[in-house]
């Protein structure tokens, strides 16, 4: 490898895989489309857990929430912790993150401070001097709030005022704004004050500022959306009819043979007090009951908040052309977990490990490396990338990290480099504890200190609504799998044998 190449990290909040224009009629994605057909595709994507926290510090710690600590949400990842920006920073690269960090938490506690939590959220004198390094990141501009939220402050606060944008307090829910709570799918907010606008002017002028210095970059552009609340600026907030989208349904019955909670969402007043334990807040545990013709607007709106989205990754796709950095940039999109939204019956990501949140879309773009124009049902997990982007680069990698290599299988000379998933979601000390393992076919749930849980046929049931754990002709297979399962927890555990990247 002559140059180490440039890295891109593209990704959206809580994006479903199916929202891809180039293989969903019902959306349009131009410039996911393009990288569509300039690079590869990988149709079973996975995160290794449905939350954010989680996730993100195992995209750049290249381990498994079990492992780096950040095990839910309220959190932290520890600055201890080794993270792959520290090794492109010792190869000399440029590092950069824009957009949504979420490796701390909202609150600062004794056991979690953060720098990400109020008050120091909103004390934009701090956040216009920060120039410390985070995470690995030499260079940060950061935010927390998704569309409207109160959580609005940091550098995108500073970006808002430096524009003009002087009554952006307007444009958010109190006690930060004025915005009504009752305004609903359409966000007043004028769209060159959004921040899609803001990562990508950003992100734009880090890729000048390193093209002009010939450095090469790793830079992680994060964007919010599609996350709820469900608001989009006009005109993308009539850009799609909700009467002409598929609404996914319930198909009566499918709960009967799952565990518990997933009786419990479908029910008007539903008692979740015997899984509370820590006081973190429990996502899904809630009535996921839910009018159709609501649900249809918000639909609407979140596949147009993933087109807005779109055309500002578009920006940062043709701002490489122009800088003539394309050829040279490895361009990794990707979501940190999927979205329920009607699936089931569900409207909100919990410890429901369907393919529909726990799978993303995924596409990776690397002229003359990565094949165009194809598609890949390779297993691929995020843990994967922090040591496949080291890969890339020639670079060691840190014994650490126990996800796998996956460059020989994104430049197309393998068919795999695993053969399994798992996905965790400890979002309670013992009472929402499961993990997730999935093979070619089969998907298996456990839950910690039970004996109920899930068993799919992903070839036979790919809609996932015959769960065959306690049914008796499954037993043997049941077995095997938790047998597979068992292997794959040992085989999570660090090699201690620092691994050397193919140059």
């Amino acid at each position: 490898m002559s140059r180490k190449p440039n890295i891109l990290l593209i990704t959206s909040d809580q994006q479903h895989w199916n929202t891809i224009g180039a293989f969903q009629p019902e959306i349009k994605t131009p410039n996911l489309d393009r990288l569509v057909k300039e690079g590869t595709t990988f149709t079973r994507a996975y995160c290794p857990n449905p939350t954010c926290t989680p996730t993100r510090s195992s995209l750049i710690t290249g381990q498994y929430p079990s492992q780096h600590g950040a095990w839910t949400l309220g959190t932290k990842l520890s600055e201890k912790v080794h993270t792959v920006g520290e090794d492109f920073q010792k190869a000399g690269y440029e590092t950069a993150l824009i957009g949504k960090a979420h490796f701390q938490p909202l609150a600062s506690t004794e056991k979690y401070p953060s720098l990400e939590a109020y008050p120091l959220l909103q004390d934009l004198d701090f956040w216009r001097q920060f120039d410390e390094s985070y995470y690995g990141f030499k260079h940060v501009e950061l935010t927390r709030n998704h569309t409207n939220e109160a959580h609005a402050g940091q550098h995108y606060a500073l970006w808002l005022e430096e524009k003009g944008c002087t009554d952006w307090r307007n444009y958010f829910l109190p006690p930060t704004g004025t915005m009504d709570p009752q305004q609903v799918h359409k966000w007043a907010i004028p769209e060159e004050y959004h921040y899609d606008t803001w990562i990508a002017e950003r992100t734009n002028a880090l890729l000048e500022q390193y093209q002009s210095t010939d450095q090469p970059f790793f830079i992680w552009a994060s964007f919010f959306d599609p996350h709820p609340p469900y608001l989009v600026p006009e005109p993308w907030d009539t850009m799609y009819n909700p009467n002409q989208l598929t609404l996914p349904k319930l198909q009566q019955g499918e709960h009967a043979a799952n565990p518990p909670h997933f009786r419990l969402a479908q029910e008007e007043k539903p008692d979740f007090s015997s899984y509370r334990e820590s006081g973190f807040g429990m996502h899904g545990f809630r009535s996921h009951l839910h009018n159709e013709e609501e649900l249809r607007k918000d639909i609407a709106v979140y596949y147009a908040m993933t087109s807005l989205m779109d055309k500002y990754i578009g920006r940062i796709l043709d701002k490489l052309d122009q800088l003539g950095l394309a050829k040279d940039t490895l361009v990794v999109f990707t979501s940190d977990h999927g979205h329920l939204f009607g699936h089931h019956g569900l409207i909100a990501k919990g410890p429901f490990h369907y393919e529909d949140l726990i799978r993303v879309p995924m596409i990776v773009r690397y002229p003359g490396h990565v094949p165009e124009g194809r598609v890949s049902a390779s297993m691929q997990s995020l843990v994967d990338y922090a040591p496949t982007l080291l890969s890339y680069a020639g670079l060691p990698i840190p014994s650490s990290m126990t996800g796998k290599d996956q460059r020989e299988v994104w430049n197309g000379r393998q068919e795999a480099a695993r053969d399994h998933i798992l996905c965790e979601n400890h979002h309670e000390p013992t009472t929402i504890h499961l993990k997730t393992y999935v093979n070619e076919r089969y998907k298996l749930t456990i839950y910690y200190n039970h004996s109920y849980g899930e068993l799919f046929d992903l070839e036979e049931d790919p809609e996932e609504v015959r769960n065959l754990w306690d049914e008796s002709e499954h037993e043997a297979l049941k077995s095997k799998l938790l047998l597979r399962y068992a292997w794959a927890e040992l085989g999570k555990e660090p090699t201690w044998m620092p691994r050397i990247a193919n140059a």
